[in-house]
């Protein structure tokens, strides 16, 4: 598979891909693996996120794994709802480097 070359992740573009850490149970057990994980947009590619958490919080990226959540609906008052789909992106940063996501970029 070729994939398409795409142009570089500018600062605006850093700032709509990474929408906010996911905090979590899990999320935190991961952070002893040297892993972020941050809710992405559902057209966001591995290699942008990449560029943008590099661009954004100056570290070095070791990988990138997706992963889309389907929505569940759900009932509240009788009345049937959807949640919205989700995409995460699990960050493993290279060794040394680190990043607080309880403060804020």
């Amino acid at each position: 598979m070729s994939q398409a070359k795409r142009a570089p992740v500018t600062l605006e573009r850093a700032y709509d891909l990474i929408r906010s850490p996911v905090i979590t149970e899990k999320s935190t057990m991961v952070s002893e693996h040297n892993q972020v994980v941050f809710r992405v947009p559902l057209d966001a590619s591995k290699i942008e996120i990449k560029a943008a958490v590099e661009l954004l919080f100056k570290v070095q990226v070791r990988a990138v794994n997706t992963l889309r959540q389907k929505g569940k609906t759900k009932r509240f008052r009788g009345i049937i709802g959807r949640r919205s789909d989700v995409k995460k992106a699990i960050v493993t940063l290279a060794e040394g480097q680190q990043i607080d996501v309880t403060t804020g970029l």
